[in-house]
């Protein structure tokens, strides 16, 4: 069917080149700025500050007093598989819930329903908000669901039985008191490591509230002055301040980026950016086990997995697209020199400020923001087999008064989100290599019963300096590319376009700055334990040679020089 003339629902006419259309708008923009509405919005926010909050109790069980539970009850040689399995299933939450979030998104936010005032959205329509509240409902139900088995776990679980048995091996060769005394929790049955531990179960019942509260600065300066401890924090630190980062704000990126839809963008990160993170945590726990690396080793492989990781970042500032020339914002059309907000052809149309209905016109590649802007005063609606187009005819601002297209104009590099997602996903592998090895580094870097605390004191800083911080750098580092604001009640509501290379450049600028915070930590890390290995080396020298073998002798077929984790 050849184009035919409708009658035009309230966006349209609102959009169009009429001298009328700027009083209604901006009336209706006017009375959504009552103190009524900003009241209920702040209570809106409340509610997700109290959602937020209960969800970080609700993962405490899991992370961090789940690894403790697991290294305490696991065999050593286990311990690293059995956590990097832990850590590869918490990911696959994400990965899920990226993906369920685009079939979510496909959704209008108003399921049943479309805006009032007959507006005809699609969903690569930039005014498109899906049903994202869906998914939190859905994931909630998940998550009760999955907490039942949680009440029927034991307090105590038995070791496993080739650790007891060969902890008593070693107990009997080396014969030494003062090694029965320092490992004898781990190397009695459970019955016997209880009471050797009464002394120190039977202190935390016995505190109050007020006075942890007062022992638990001098618990904390005491476990941060391990050196190895501190700088594994601190890349963590750096790590999860990266992760934050790209888990909030890398659907945005490259749904800007490179003009997809945000349902598209959730698909592409959730098929291909945390299943290669789940492989990379699980590869770390094997390499740790298969490999038996000691203290030494962990560092030196997060060390290498870092340096990779931060080697194939660095395309990543290259692969892009440029930004869209938007008419009087980046592309100046009339004749004169100098940057105005819009063009002058269309100063008769009266066009509301805050209006946003782009359009484009398809043989420059200019995107206007409304059709108003363009100096558009009819609108045609062409049929076609699956869909219909929205063209706008008589635009005084566009060249030779050609019609232009509804929507934004398409990209024409926008085939390279794959492989920028890929390398994204590659690095993500590479520096969750890292995972399993660090967090052994902790469990076997304190004592045995400070691990619970250290792990609570790690996950403690984890969540005050990178997951809080990280978001809110990385959003104000975007918010610094914008070059067009909408307004809402005379304020700075949301940004309708970027300037796509400082965009790409400030985002993965910070990534590569995270990455290489990380890089430093454990290069430190690694020379750090090589000091220490040598001072150990050096000792063991002096002493006994036998009773030096058989202290390093952590199992059949290791090395003796190795000190296993």
């Amino acid at each position: 069917m050849g184009p035919r003339i409708e009658d035009m629902p309230q966006d349209f006419k609102a959009s169009l080149c009429l001298p009328t259309t700027s009083a209604p708008a901006r009336t209706h923009s006017n009375g959504n700025c009552s103190s009524y509405t900003e009241t209920r919005h702040l209570s809106v926010v409340g509610i997700m500050f109290v959602a937020q909050t209960l969800l970080g109790v609700g993962g405490v069980p899991i992370q961090p007093f789940g690894i403790s539970y697991i290294d305490d009850f696991a065999h050593n040689s286990n311990s690293p598989l059995y956590l990097g399995i832990l850590f590869a299933v918490t990911m696959m939450g994400p990965g899920l819930a990226f993906g369920l979030g685009s079939l979510m998104l496909r959704l209008y936010v108003d399921i049943n329903q479309m805006p009032e005032g007959g507006i005809s959205l699609t969903i690569k329509d930039p005014r498109w908000v899906g049903a994202w509240w869906l998914g939190f409902l859905i994931a909630a139900g998940s998550v009760a669901l999955a907490a039942i088995p949680y009440f029927f776990f034991p307090k105590e679980m038995p070791k496993e039985k080739h650790e007891l048995q060969f902890r008593r091996k070693v107990l009997a060769v080396t014969d030494s008191p003062a090694r029965k005394d320092k490992d004898s929790p781990s190397k009695q049955s459970p019955g016997e490591s209880t009471k050797k531990q009464d002394g120190l179960v039977q202190i935390a019942p016995n505190l109050t509230v007020i006075q942890f509260i007062k022992v638990f600065p001098r618990v904390l300066l005491q476990t941060l002055r391990h050196p190895i401890f501190l700088l594994v924090v601190l890349s963590q630190v750096c790590l999860s301040s990266m992760a934050a980062g790209m888990a909030t704000f890398l659907p945005k990126f490259l749904e800007r980026q490179f003009s997809i839809t945000a349902s598209y963008a959730n698909l592409l990160i959730g098929c291909l950016s945390f299943p290669s993170v789940i492989v990379g945590i699980v590869v770390g726990g094997v390499l740790v086990k298969r490999l038996r690396l000691g203290p030494v080793g962990c560092g030196a492989l997060c060390l290498l997995g870092m340096l990779l990781c931060l080697f194939f970042s660095l395309p990543l500032f290259f692969i892009g697209c440029p930004s869209h020339q938007i008419a009087g914002i980046t592309h100046q059309t009339s004749a004169q020199p100098g940057l105005e907000l819009f063009p002058s052809c269309m100063e008769v149309c009266s066009c509301p400020s805050d209006g946003f209905n782009p359009v484009c016109d398809p043989s420059t590649r200019v995107e206007y923001i409304t059709p108003c802007h363009a100096g558009c005063s009819s609108q045609v609606v062409q049929d076609a087999l699956d869909k219909s187009q929205v063209f706008y005819t008589n635009c005084s601002c566009v060249a030779e008064g050609n019609p232009v297209m509804a929507g934004s104009c398409d990209s024409t590099c926008s085939h390279l989100v794959v492989p920028f997602l890929l390398l994204v996903s590659l690095g993500s592998a590479l520096a969750c290599l890292t995972h399993t090895p660090s967090f052994m580094l902790i469990l076997r870097g304190v004592k045995k019963e400070d691990k619970t605390l250290a792990v609570g004191i790690q996950f403690m800083f984890l969540r005050i300096l990178a997951w809080m911080p990280s978001p809110v750098i990385h959003g104000s580092a975007i918010d610094t590319t914008c070059v067009h604001w909408a307004l809402s009640c005379g304020r700075r509501a949301v940004c309708r376009y970027y300037n796509n290379d400082l965009l790409r450049n400030r985002f993965i600028g910070l990534q590569f700055f995270f990455k290489t915070g990380s890089v430093i930590c454990f290069a430190l890390v690694l020379a750090i334990l090589r000091q220490q290995d040598k001072e150990a080396r050096t000792k063991e020298s002096r002493s006994s040679p036998a009773v030096a073998q058989q202290l390093l002798v952590s199992g059949p077929g290791k090395k003796p020089e190795d000190s296993r984790v």
